[in-house]
């Protein structure tokens, strides 16, 4: 191409001449629609995936919400537990409650099509950060002193190597 011939907008480019559609114009602003730049500010987030009702729209917001509300209804009744402590072993009972609520939202997650606002993010962050999570908080509580559910021979063993 010669000098001539430049694609490129001329910066003291004027309005169209007579007989050149805007299109044949060389582009001084950016065209309306058109910019490939990230807005600065969004109008709205994508809704994650399945994250729609899990029940029909003319259902009670409770009845929409139930995977999230079930989770949380597990979760609130081992809190309960941990802190009113209502026989020897409760704290140990309510932690693994609420682990096992966490394992329950993760196979939620992962069997339902929509889940209302239990999809938080992407299905395989939510189902990961649920299930890791959960089985984090059931082991350690069954491996809670004194009198531990769960002996684990290696973790004893690192603890005195580490602790000698």
């Amino acid at each position: 191409m010669g000098a001539g011939t430049s694609r490129e907008p001329s910066k003291d480019a004027g309005p169209p001449a007579a007989g050149e559609s805007a299109a044949d114009a060389p582009a001084a602003r950016p065209r309306k629609g058109g910019s490939r730049r990230f807005p600065s500010v969004t109008r709205d987030t994508a809704r994650p995936e399945g994250g729609g009702r899990a029940a029909p729209g003319d259902a009670s917001a409770p009845a929409r919400q139930w995977p999230l509300l079930s989770v949380l209804v597990a979760v609130g009744l081992g809190l309960l537990m941990v802190a009113t402590e209502p026989f020897g072993q409760a704290f140990r009972v309510g932690l693994v409650i609420i682990g096992a609520a966490l394992l329950a939202g993760a196979a939620l997650r992962w069997t339902l099509p929509s889940v209302g606002m239990l999809a938080v993010r992407s299905r395989f962050t939510d189902i990961t950060t649920y299930g890791v999570l959960g089985l984090a908080i059931v082991l350690l509580s069954l491996m809670a002193q004194p009198r531990p559910w769960l002996n684990v021979p290696f973790l004893e063993d690192a603890v005195h190597f580490t602790v000698r």
